[in-house]
């Protein structure tokens, strides 16, 4: 039903009866809320940064190592890139854009012109996502018979916080998988996260970088400039500006002292884009995991190691969830990685998020608000970093495999394309093997 916001012609002349009745009457009128039509286009740019103490950006390396490291990105491959390798570990520098609109459900070909300092031709090419029928792969485990009781893992977490040389009173928190029921892993893995609201490759998307279209990032590439995006059933209004504030950030370069008995010491320089930051680590011993956390409060931070809101950032800074902008050190507990062959570090600086629509909204709320398309842009620059038996980054070598990589799980792309990996066997420097225990504590 549509609302009338017109006034009523008798409003002006009854305010002069002053009556309660008739105030009321006009303060409701007055107070109608807004005509809005949901936008005819909806675009995403999610932009990121990702480094790897000891590694450079490797955009054709292949063997053994590739798919260890395409595994990490939740990528198929290490030719170009592909869509969703800002949510992985790969070096280098990513995008991923999408675009969705109302005209055309099932998707659209769509152009990107972009700024020449972005160093990747006039433009891009957006394609609409394909989605392949599921397929059984053979060696997919048999569903579990009637009455047979799974096997209880052996072995326990623990959860240390804060940014402290020794560990803090009423630390660590302990899970004992022998004896935790489903209550306890909840209240234990409870932690801050929000619904995703980037890039997809969802049905109706079309999406960069996709299968004819997967150009790599320059190192020197900057998004600083004018964009457009063009295409049947787009607006022509789709262009907007990028500025400084969402250009790709520098990479976060943490540096480690310390281990064993000892704590480490983290120190880092401040990015010019950030807006806060937040660490964990993790370390696997036999029948041991370790995790901790750069908050002051007990945050996990499962689901902070991604994008994030202009309106969390700031809410988390509040709470002491995340370390402010002009932080630059930190220190994990003495000890608290003793028995751990190696701990693996991981960081990420937040970008402000950018959020566009057109036309903006009219000031009288009388006139329809009719939104043409709205866009946003995401920013973050992430680092992994391994402490060795001292503490050093980059200190050892061992194996690990694509499947092991618990925290970046190998993603659909939305494209067809199955992203997992065999394991391999590929020595790579400085990554612990935290997966191998992983495996001894939940028996597999």
């Amino acid at each position: 039903m549509k609302i009338n916001l017109s006034p009523s012609p008798s409003c002006g002349a009854l305010r002069s009866a002053t009556t309660l009745a008739t105030l009321l009457l006009c303060g409701s009128l007055s107070a109608q809320t807004q005509l809005v039509k949901p936008p005819v286009a909806q675009y995403w740019m999610d932009v990121a940064t990702m480094s790897m103490a000891g590694m450079d950006e490797m955009p054709s390396m292949g063997g053994g190592l590739a798919g260890m490291i395409g595994g990490m990105a939740g990528v198929p491959g290490m030719g170009g890139a592909s869509f969703g390798a800002t949510r992985g570990m790969m070096p280098g520098r990513w995008l991923d854009l999408a675009v969705v609109t109302q005209r055309k459900p099932a998707g659209t070909e769509a152009t990107q012109t972009i700024p020449s300092g972005q160093a990747m031709g006039p433009n891009l090419t957006l394609l609409p996502v394909v989605v392949q029928p599921q397929v059984k792969t053979q060696g997919e485990r048999a569903p579990r018979e009637a009455g047979e009781v799974p096997e209880r893992p052996k072995g326990r977490m623990l959860f240390y916080w804060g940014c402290s040389e020794t560990v803090l009173p009423g630390q660590p928190r302990v899970l004992d998988f022998s004896t935790a029921g489903a209550a306890d892993y909840g209240k234990f893995m409870m932690g801050r996260a929000v619904r995703d609201s980037g890039a997809k490759a969802d049905p109706g998307h079309s999406i960069w970088p996709n299968e004819k279209h997967r150009q790599n990032v320059p190192k020197e590439a900057s998004l600083v400039g004018q964009h457009a995006i063009s295409g049947e059933g787009l607006p022509e209004s789709l262009k907007f500006a990028i500025g400084q504030q969402q250009d790709f950030m520098p990479k976060l370069g943490i540096n480690s002292n310390g281990g064993g008995a000892a704590a480490i010491a983290l120190n880092w320089q401040t990015l010019p884009t950030a807006r806060a930051y937040f660490l964990s680590a993790m370390s696997g011993s036999e029948g041991e995991m370790v995790i901790w956390s750069s908050s002051d409060v007990p945050e996990p931070g499962w689901g902070l190691m991604d994008y994030a809101s202009n309106a969390n950032v700031d809410k988390w800074l509040q709470e002491k969830v995340l370390l402010p902008a002009n932080r630059t050190q930190c220190a994990i507990p003495a000890g608290i990685f003793a028995k751990a062959q190696g701990a693996m570090l991981r960081g990420i600086a937040y970008g402000s998020e950018l959020n566009l629509v057109h036309p903006p909204r009219p000031s009288d709320p009388r006139v329809a608000w009719e939104q043409e398309w709205v866009a946003r842009v995401r920013v973050k620059s992430v680092t992994m970093v391994t402490l060795g038996e001292d503490g050093q980054q980059g200190s050892r070598s061992s194996s690990r495999s694509s499947k092991e990589s618990t925290e970046n799980p190998p993603r659909d792309t939305g494209t067809g394309q199955d992203t997992k990996t065999e394991e391999t066997k590929s020595l790579v420097p400085g990554l612990p093997d935290v997966g191998k225990a992983l495996k001894g504590l939940f028996g597999r």
